[in-house]
C-alpha cells in the first residue's frame, strides 16, 4: 500500500531495516546500557557511577565539538594517540587541581551552586538512562546541551534550571554579538595573511590555545557528569573519575570524532589551522569570563553555536565564506533548533524524572 507520494509500508519497513543493520553495533550497545539502567538504578552505590559511566563518554562525545572540534579538525594529519595524550593529561590535570584545591570537588565549585550542591542518595530509572538519551542524540548529529540535559535531572527546583538557563542564553547573545564583531572587523585581514603553508610557530600556538580552551571547559562542564557522584570525591573516586574519561577520550579521537563532530567540520575554514586557533582562543575567553561572573552552571553548547553562528553570518557579509547569506542563515538556523529540541528533551526529562522540579513548576503554574 502506498501513498500519493509513492512512499508506502514497505518503503518505510525497507528504510528502518537499513537503519537497524547500519547501526546494529551502537543499536546493541544502547540496549545494554538502558538494562544495566534497569537494573541497577536502585542500588544507589552501582546506579551512580553506571549514570556518571556512560554520562562521562556522552557528555564529552556530544560537547567534543565544542572544545575539541576544531582542534580534531585541523589536526587530521596527525597521529591519533598524540592528541589523545595531550588533551587526556590537561583533564587529568585540570580536574585534579580541583580535587586539591576545593577540597575533594572536581567541578571547581559548580555543583555548589544552590539548588545543586546536595549529593544524590537515590536514582530514578530516567536519571541512570537519561546519558543514554544524550547518545542518541550525538548520534543524529545534534549539539545538545548536556548542562540542561544531565543537571536538569538533579536539580533541586525549577529555579536553579531557570538561572542556568538565564545564564546559557545571556551566552548565546554574547558568543554571537562577540563573534561577530570580530569576524566582521577582522575576515578581510584574515584573507589576506591566512594564505598559502602556515608559519611554523601556528601549529604550537593551536595546541596551546586547544589546551587553554580544554581546561577551561573543564571548570565549566565537568559539573554535567560529577553529578552522579558525592560532592567530594575520595583519592580512589577521583582515580575512577578521571581515568574512565580519560579512556573515553582515547575511543573519542581513534574514531576521528563522533559524528556531531560534522557540526564543525561542515562550517568555513576550520582546518585551517590559523582559523581553529583564533575560533579557539576567542571561545575560551568568553567561557573564562562566565566562569568568573559566578558559578552557576551554564550549557557551553549554547554559546558555542552562537559563536559559530555569529562567526559565519559575518563571513558571509564580509563574502569571504563558502556559504551565501542565505546558506549561512539556515545553517545557523539548524544548530540553533537542534539545539532547542535538545532542551526541549531536557526539560521533558527533568520533569518526568524529578519531583522537586515538578512540584515547582506545577505550584508555579497553579498559583
Amino acid at each position: 500500500m502506498e501513498g500519493p507520494s509513492g512512499f508506502g509500508l514497505a518503503n518505510l519497513y525497507d528504510f528502518f531495516v537499513e537503519i537497524v543493520v547500519r547501526e546494529r553495533v551502537f543499536l546493541t550497545l544502547l540496549g545494554v546500557g538502558f538494562l544495566v539502567a534497569a537494573l541497577t538504578y536502585d542500588i544507589p552505590w552501582i546506579a551512580m557511577w553506571v549514570g556518571f559511566g556512560v554520562a562521562g563518554y556522552s557528555a564529552v562525545a556530544n560537547d567534543s565539538i565544542q572544545t575539541i572540534g576544531t582542534f580534531i579538525a585541523s589536526n587530521r594529519e596527525q597521529r591519533w594517540w598524540h592528541l589523545w595524550l595531550f588533551i587526556g593529561g590537561i583533564w587529568l590535570a585540570t580536574v585534579g587541581y580541583s580535587w586539591w584545591a576545593y577540597d575533594g570537588d572536581v567541578t571547581y565549585g559548580r555543583l555548589a551552586a544552590k539548588g545543586f550542591d546536595e549529593s544524590p542518595t537515590s536514582f530514578s530509572f530516567l536519571q541512570v538512562a537519561a546519558p543514554l538519551f544524550l547518545l542518541v542524540l550525538t548520534r543524529l548529529r545534534m549539539p545538545v546541551s548536556t548542562t540542561f540535559l544531565l543537571l536538569s535531572s538533579f536539580a533541586a527546583g525549577a529555579g536553579s534550571v531557570a538561572s542556568v538557563m538565564t545564564k546559557s542564553l545571556a551566552g548565546y547573545g554574547v558568543a554571537f554579538g562577540a563573534a561577530f564583531v570580530i569576524w566582521m572587523a577582522t575576515t578581510k585581514i584574515m584573507d589576506r595573511h591566512f594564505t598559502g603553508p602556515p608559519a611554523g610557530f601556528w601549529r604550537p600556538f593551536q595546541w596551546v590555545t586547544s589546551g587553554l580552551l580544554w581546561s577551561v571547559w573543564i571548570q565549566q562542564d565537568a559539573a554535567n557528569i560529577a553529578v552522579y557522584l558525592p560532592r567530594q570525591l575520595s583519592p580512589i573516586q577521583v582515580l575512577a573519575f578521571g581515568g574512565v574519561v580519560f579512556v573515553g577520550l582515547g575511543f573519542l579521537f581513534k574514531m576521528g570524532g563522533e559524528r556531531v563532530q560534522e557540526i564543525v567540520d561542515e562550517k568555513s575554514n576550520v582546518v585551517d589551522v590559523r582559523a581553529a586557533t583564533v575560533i579557539d582562543l576567542v571561545y575560551a575567553v568568553i567561557l573564562y569570563v562566565f566562569k568568573i561572573w559566578s558559578n552557576v552552571p551554564m550549557s557551553t553548547t549554547w554559546v558555542f553555536i552562537g559563536l559559530l553562528g555569529g562567526r559565519e553570518l559575518a563571513m558571509s557579509i564580509r563574502k569571504s565564506s563558502e556559504l551565501s547569506l542565505k546558506q549561512a542563515g539556515k545553517l545557523m538556523g539548524r544548530d540553533v533548533l537542534a539545539a532547542g529540541i535538545g532542551l526541549i528533551v531536557s526539560l521533558a526529562l527533568a520533569y518526568a524524572v524529578n519531583q522537586d522540579f515538578r512540584d515547582e513548576v506545577w505550584n508555579t503554574f497553579a498559583g
